[in-house]
């Protein structure tokens, strides 16, 4: 794991984010992903530079909605300078998943 995903980890792990439960490096389809809240479908990807503008994110992206799944991307240096706001952007698409 990055650094960034060992710090969002920290935060999911163990159901410490108000309970709800994440799965870390979750196989799915042809995919692995970062981190997954299996119960809302809930996708959450820790992204660094390489990311930019990569077509293949955006057509995994795409795979993943088609089945019903929500995608969060967090860039790496938002997840360590800003894990609170992190926390509370997941929490915010877990609720509204939920209305």
């Amino acid at each position: 794991m990055t650094d960034a995903e060992r710090r969002l980890w920290a935060v999911l792990r163990g159901r410490r984010l108000q309970g709800y439960k994440f799965r870390r490096q979750h196989p799915f389809g042809p995919f692995i992903l970062d981190f997954a809240c299996i119960e809302h479908r809930l996708v959450i990807e820790a992204d660094g530079g390489q990311h930019a503008e990569c077509e293949d994110d955006q057509q995994r992206t795409a795979w993943l909605e088609s089945r019903g799944w929500r995608v969060i991307r967090f860039w790496n240096n938002d997840i360590l300078g800003n894990p609170e706001g992190v926390a509370d952007t997941i929490l915010m698409a877990i609720r509204q998943s939920t209305a």
